[in-house]
């Protein structure tokens, strides 16, 4: 079970990294119902009314201290938009889950990088992780970067995993252990 109540801010060069916030469902929504988005990830929004719903739910799950999945906001600096998130899920013994997104219009900009260092650094540093993996559909070549970018290895594949609405995709499973973490150059 976690101990942690409270995910802390993480400052990224672009970014800071927080607790997802009631006020952010309508810039969420401007980009995790895009079909752009949507194309490499399991759990789909459909329509902004089901993103705010989500949002609620993860804004009133914050307190509760047996929560097992953790949702954030990437808030970029400068403008104050949320323009990508991220999510860790505890799966028990130190062992954790990430995955990121961006908004499409942000795309080739560094952002996906600089959200899955922060989301290591919370379960690593913050969490006490042991060790961390994220599945990656395998035509999606950008998140892919950005696993090898942070230090993560790959695991292996599956064929044929089960990804939501009955489809079925190729994943790529990287992973990355804390001693590892500990050793990556800053």
């Amino acid at each position: 079970m976690s101990a942690i109540v409270a995910v802390p801010v993480i400052e990224t060069p672009s970014l800071l990294m927080r607790e997802m916030r009631t006020r952010d469902a309508a810039q969420l929504a401007a980009f995790l119902t895009q079909p752009r988005y949507q194309r490499h990830i399991a759990h789909r929004l459909r329509d902004e009314t089901a993103v705010m719903e989500f949002v609620r739910r993860q804004v009133a799950a914050q307190g509760d201290r047996h929560r097992q999945i953790f949702h954030l906001a990437g808030e970029e600096k400068l403008s104050g938009d949320v323009v990508g998130e991220g999510f860790i899920i505890s799966h028990g013994a130190g062992d954790y889950e990430v995955g990121w997104g961006v908004h499409p219009a942000m795309w080739s900009m560094g952002l996906g990088t600089e959200i899955g260092r922060a989301l290591l650094a919370i379960t690593f540093e913050h969490m006490r992780g042991s060790s961390v993996w994220c599945k990656i559909m395998a035509p999606n070549g950008a998140s892919l970067t950005v696993a090898r970018r942070i230090g993560m290895t790959e695991q292996g594949t599956q064929a044929d995993y089960p990804v939501g609405q009955g489809r079925f995709e190729r994943v790529s499973v990287y992973r990355i252990t804390a001693a590892n973490y500990f050793d990556l150059p800053y």
